[in-house]
């Protein structure tokens, strides 16, 4: 999942739907390459929604017996994670575990599993090994490892430490001029541990669960990822991550020999490892490579040497990074299967279900987000194993790229269902493609109208206590019932919040209905998401297996309806600045701008 500051690649996901699109669906703005099959869905006369859903109690109970009962899902979970391990995007271990999956999908009696690519992503990168221990004024070894996409150290390198802050702009580099060469850099600022810290462990109870169900009016869902959707943020945001380029540049114009830095957040040897640690957002691309090798130390052991500079004791360090690079233009792929529609009349028609296959380094990618990955495949082999003959095709997609920009699944969603035109500003070219300002217009392709739904799981390995239905307010009393059977299990909320950060928000940005579970969080977030902590120990087998019988629950009965989920009104991306503005002449006695003026007359 995607966290801290690559969240705002979903800053502006939540795009201005326009209530009254029905009425000027021949708008020009809005384009649809081929014409719209008859059978998928039709926004000008959507078909009705019955009140009562046509539930198969019969199938909920061989579902849960066949998931409960005969679950392979720690099989999976050990064979992904222990097996294979780290599936960083554009690795050997990723390009294994595409075709792991693919061959799993079609041992349980998936249809059509196959690789898809989404195109170049950059620079293939494996650590080997990564050791760091503490020379002088005491021996220590301590807990670190490279950051990700860091070139190598020319074998074990020992040297004096220097600590230098975290710099801000280029003018603070004038003070470390002359004083780095043969130096190891302690570069940032000391991090802050908590001596009191709350328990990791956490599980949502009925509060919690009261507190999501409710709609906040402020329009804070921070804690669902939702952040701001301003092109200043994300500006803001990557210019600080360019600058972080050129004080890697710097470094190694002054000839340090690497850089020690801590860990955004963790204690207890608990550390993160992702983008929050490289030196520039884009160093697994060619022409960003970082110049300098660099690795991440536990909190607490970059805390005791930052203590002892500062109270003038010299500290000498061993450092040793072993990396790889495997190629700079991999192609990213995603694993597709399915189960075929047995209707004549609806086959054609896909309900999807998904999780990224990606991770980082630090752990195995057991909950951020392998959990996601098992559950999905657990869910199709509950069906496959039960025969189910499924009206509509369910398909998995297992996406790649996500932890760097959600680059595979939004780039399925291009390929086959929707563009959407981007600002090209000069400040939002340093913004990745996936993050730039959507303008708009919306183009649909014609598999757009063919697709159900998207369901996705990516907040960890804790059980299934709900959805959130991304503002759709038509889809609440479908879902409702379809939870009523399985409120034992624990499912009992249907929240009309968004949430963000993940794969379903490249379904949703284009008007197909993409959901994301409210999930148990468990220590997701606390301990094992984008650390060396996400390893198959924090997964409960109790709580997966619940997790893939709601899940294939939630296919099969999106596949069986008469009808197609219900959708929003399309996105209108053109409008969003237009209408942000405050009505003309609003203020009494305020002065019109000429502009404004102009609006009026027109």
């Amino acid at each position: 999942m995607i966290k801290h500051s690559r969240s705002v690649a979903f800053a502006s996901a939540l795009l201005l739907f326009d209530p009254t699109f029905a009425a000027r669906a021949a708008d020009k703005k809005m384009s649809v390459e081929k014409k719209t099959p008859q059978h998928g869905y039709d926004y000008e006369h959507p078909a009705l929604q019955p009140l009562t859903e046509n539930l198969d109690l019969a199938m909920y109970s061989r579902i849960r017996e066949e998931g409960l009962s005969r679950s392979h899902i720690m099989e999976y979970a050990s064979a992904l994670f222990d097996g294979i391990g780290p599936r960083l995007t554009g690795s050997p271990n990723l390009a294994k575990a595409n075709a792991w999956t693919r061959d799993q999908l079609t041992a349980m009696g998936c249809a059509n599993s196959h690789l898809e690519g989404w195109g170049d992503f950059g620079m293939g990168w494996r650590q080997i090994s990564t050791a760091v221990d503490m020379v002088t004024p005491d021996t220590a070894v301590f807990i670190a490892q490279a950051t990700p996409w860091s070139p190598a150290t020319q074998g074990m390198v020992t040297a004096n430490v220097i600590a230098v802050p975290r710099l801000k702009e280029e003018k603070d580099f004038e003070a470390w001029k002359g004083k780095l060469a043969g130096k190891i850099i302690l570069y940032g600022n000391p991090p802050a541990i908590d001596p009191d810290p709350a328990p990791l462990l956490q599980h949502y109870d009925d509060k919690k669960l009261e507190q999501i169900y409710e709609y906040p009016l402020n329009g804070d869902m921070k804690e669902q990822h939702v952040l701001s959707k301003s092109p200043a943020f994300r500006e803001d945001v990557f210019r600080r991550n360019k600058f972080k380029e050129q004080v890697a540049k710097f470094f190694r114009d002054e000839r340090a020999i690497v850089l020690l830095v801590p860990s955004y957040a963790g204690d207890g040897g608990v550390f993160r490892d992702d983008n929050g640690e490289q030196m520039g957002y884009r160093v697994f691309m060619p022409d960003h490579k970082q110049p300098i090798p660099s690795a991440v130390l536990s909190n607490e052991n970059f805390g005791r040497v930052g203590r002892l500079l500062e109270h003038g004791v010299p500290v000498t360090v061993s450092v040793a990074i072993n990396t790889e690079f495997t190629g700079d233009h991999e192609r990213g792929y995603n694993t597709i299967a399915e189960m075929p529609g047995t209707d004549s009349a609806l086959k054609d028609q896909v309900v999807m279900v998904g999780g990224h296959l990606d991770s980082w380094i630090a752990g195995t990618g057991a909950t951020d987000d392998g959990a996601g990955v098992i559950i999905a495949m657990e869910a199709m082999r509950i069906l496959t194993a039960l025969h189910a003959r499924p009206r509509r095709t369910i398909r998995i997609a297992l996406w790649t790229g996500e932890e760097q920009d959600i680059f595979g699944s939004l780039r399925y969603v291009r390929q086959h269902f929707a563009t959407i035109g981007l600002s090209s500003k000069p400040e939002e070219l340093d913004v990745p493609e996936p993050m730039r300002e959507q303008l708009g217009p919306l183009t649909l392709k014609p598999e757009h109208s063919l697709i159900s739904g998207y369901f996705n799981l990516d907040n960890g390995g804790g059980k299934l206590l709900g959805i959130y239905a991304e503002n759709n307010a038509a889809i609440v009393p479908i879902f409702e019932q379809w939870i009523a059977p399985l409120k034992d299990l624990g499912v009992t909320t249907v929240s009309m919040r968004p949430t963000g950060s993940t794969d379903h928000e490249s379904f949703d940005q284009v008007g197909i209905p993409g959901f994301q579970f409210i999930q148990d969080p468990r220590d997701a977030e606390t301990r094992s998401e984008h650390t060396n902590q996400d390893v198959y120990e924090r997964l409960s087998a109790g709580d997966l297996k619940q997790a893939a019988v709601v899940e294939a629950i939630f296919l099969y009965n999106a596949a069986m309806r008469d009808q197609m989920l219900p959708r929003k009104p399309l996105p209108r991306p053109e409008l969003f600045e237009e209408q942000r503005k405050p009505p003309p002449g609003v203020m009494p006695g305020a002065k019109v701008a000429p502009e404004q003026k102009n609006v009026s007359a027109n």
